[in-house]
């Protein structure tokens, strides 16, 4: 005869190694250090700096002599 199981505890350790691997698979596709989220936070900052430094003040005349607004 086989061995007696209770499907209960069977069921909740199914369901714990599940969510055992989920969080292993989410670890590695979110998982990020503090200094890389820091660094992306700095380079972002530069980005929107260096895009924010080419923009023309509202009033001034381009190129064809329209002004912008």
């Amino acid at each position: 005869m086989g061995e007696i199981v209770n499907l209960r505890t069977a069921r909740k350790r199914k369901a714990r190694a599940q969510k055992a691997q989920d969080a292993d698979e989410n670890r590695v596709r979110f998982g990020r250090s503090r200094g890389e989220r820091e660094r992306q936070q700095a380079l972002d900052a530069l980005d929107l700096r260096r895009h924010e430094g080419h923009r023309r003040a509202p009033g001034h005349a381009g190129p064809d002599g329209e002004t912008g607004g």
